[in-house]
């Protein structure tokens, strides 16, 4: 039996088989959750529609996440077929490519718009189209990163929009928190994924992980996912408004070892 047996849950932000929500996705399946995903124009339907249907999802909807018209049909789609939401996973992000190098300063009005808008309140939007169907119980997650917290070279305005992201769990979770609904954000370390490979320098930020991280190695997806199987668990149900670190223990060193 599952820890999960019975729940129905929406994926948002698979691109492909190395996403973060593909690692959720597949743990969340493991436990007997029944899932809905969404997908963004028909070029990420190609790649989405076959790994959903290999977890024996039957409901693959579009959204785009900067459209509240949209999200609120893919919602009402979900919720309809549902019945109710047990668990929703936010793990999307876009920042305009330029503006993920060099100086923070150089970022656009409108690339500090787009980024704020897609990284951060989407999840307030998707919320707000959800709420008719979050079960009594629900569960929430989105994925941060710890330049939310500290300078990373490169992140630049995702940086900005990754606070804004875990202010926003923070708030969220105590509108929702009265009726039993909570909301957490895992901080995961970089990973290769299809998002962060527009970050200047990933690679460089993933070899770092691996030499000063207490654990001495890189995150993968399926450390996410099994994170993420006790948020949206009952195990659970006493936390909401965390932002929880799966990133071998990189947040916690003060400087890397041999450092001054």
């Amino acid at each position: 039996m599952g820890l999960l047996d019975g729940k129905k849950g929406l994926i948002v932000g698979v691109a492909n088989d190395h996403s973060i929500a593909w690692g959720i996705a597949q743990a969340l399946h493991r436990e007997g959750a029944n899932l809905a995903f969404t997908y963004l124009g028909e070029q990420l339907e190609r790649r989405v529609r076959p790994l959903a249907e290999s977890l024996g999802s039957q409901l693959i909807v579009p959204c785009d996440l900067g459209s509240d018209e949209q999200i609120a049909e893919a919602l009402q789609q979900v919720g309809s077929a549902f019945g109710q939401i047990d668990m929703l996973v936010h793990s999307a992000a876009f920042a305009k490519t330029d503006e993920l190098r060099g100086s923070y300063l150089n970022t656009s009005r409108e690339g500090f718009r787009l980024a704020l808008d897609i990284s951060a309140y989407s999840l307030t939007a998707l919320i707000k189209a959800a709420d008719p169907f979050l079960s009594p119980t629900a569960s929430i997650l989105t994925m941060t990163y710890h330049g939310s917290q500290q300078v990373v070279p490169n992140y630049n305005v995702q940086g900005v929009a990754k606070a804004a992201l875990e202010a926003s769990v923070r708030y969220l979770a105590a509108d929702l928190g009265p009726r039993g609904i909570r909301v957490n954000a895992i901080s995961a370390g970089p990973i290769r994924t299809l998002a962060a490979s527009a970050v200047s320098g990933i690679r460089d930020m993933i070899k770092a992980q691996q030499e000063t991280a207490p654990l001495r190695r890189k995150v993968t997806i399926e450390d996410v996912g099994n994170t993420a199987i006790w948020l949206c668990s009952d195990l659970a149900s006493g936390v909401t408004g965390e932002i929880v670190y799966v990133d071998a223990g990189a947040n916690i060193m003060a400087m890397v070892p041999g450092g001054a």
